[in-house]
Parts: structure tokens; C-alpha cells; sequence
């Protein structure tokens, strides 16, 4: 998700809301403590350089069970955000502490954001002879599936 789908999705929001990868929701007493631009720049395991960056959201959690972060008041902090640190529209990522830091990607539904597990991988299987996996069960059947025969399609 990109940060002009958050500010577009917190446009209709009163209320914020954050849910974990096992439905869970981040406790309404949330704050946002910092909105950033993260850049990695880095070489792979097979010798590529490479760039990436990111608008990043850190969720914090403490015992003052009464503050509410309201959608506009997210939005305003986006917007200082964006001036103050010449944010382009960049995918987000969200890192919310739980057993330790974790690291989420963001998409919305439901009138909510939910936070999705990232996983590592090597960028570079073909110089590092890690073979490529081969499709799973559900991708077979659904490739079977859609070469079915299609009503009016002349093979029936």
C-alpha cells in the first residue's frame, strides 16, 4: 500500500484501526511514534547492487489506555510528515513490537488497515543455484480449472 491509499483510506475513517496477521487488532490506544523514509542500499548474495526505499509507520503501545488517535489527526501527521521530510508516494511499511520488532506490509479492507507478514528471500536464486519453487497444488488446480471448457467456446 502505498501513502497516498493511506491518506485516501483515512479520508472516510473516524476511528483508526490496526489488525495483526492472526486478526488480532494493535489495542485502540496505539500512538504513531514516527513516520520516516527508510533507504536500504545494499548488495545482493549473487553481487547486484540495489536500492529500495520505503515510508515506514512505527506503532508503539503504552498504558495510557485512554488517547485515541482520530483518522484526521493521522492525516495531519502524515501531511507535517511529508513536508518536513520531502516524502515521495512510496509503499509503507508498519513495524509494531511484539514479541520483537516486526515488520508488516499494509493493505486495507473492511474500513481497516491490516498489518501482512513480510518474509525474507534471496534476490538472487540463479547465481546462488537455488532452484526456483515449483508451482503448489492450488496453482496446478487453478491452472487446470481455467483451461476448461468455456461455454460457447466451440469445445463442448
Amino acid at each position: 500500500m502505498k501513502l497516498s491509499e493511506v491518506k485516501d483510506a483515512l479520508k472516510d475513517l473516524t476511528q483508526v484501526r490496526f489488525v495483526l496477521p492472526d486478526g488480532k487488532r494493535v489495542p485502540q490506544h496505539f500512538h504513531v511514534t514516527e513516520v520516516g523514509r527508510i533507504e536500504k542500499h545494499f548488495v545482493d548474495c549473487g553481487g547486484t547492487v540495489r536500492r529500495t526505499a520505503l515510508i515506514n509507520f512505527q506503532l508503539f503501545t503504552a498504558d495510557d489506555y485512554d488517547h485515541r488517535l482520530s483518522a484526521s489527526k493521522l492525516k495531519s501527521i502524515i501531511e507535517v510528515s511529508e513536508k518536513m521530510l520531502a516524502l515521495e508516494d512510496l509503499d509503507i511499511e508498519v513495524e509494531y513490537q511484539d514479541q520483537t520488532i516486526g515488520k508488516y506490509q499494509l493493505e486495507f479492507e473492511d474500513d481497516q488497515f491490516h498489518l501482512v507478514s513480510t518474509k525474507t528471500d534471496c534476490l538472487a536464486k540463479d547465481n546462488c543455484g537455488i532452484p526456483v519453487s515449483a508451482p503448489s497444488l492450488e496453482e496446478e488446480v487453478q491452472k487446470s480449472t481455467s483451461k476448461q471448457c468455456i461455454p460457447g467456446s466451440g469445445c463442448c
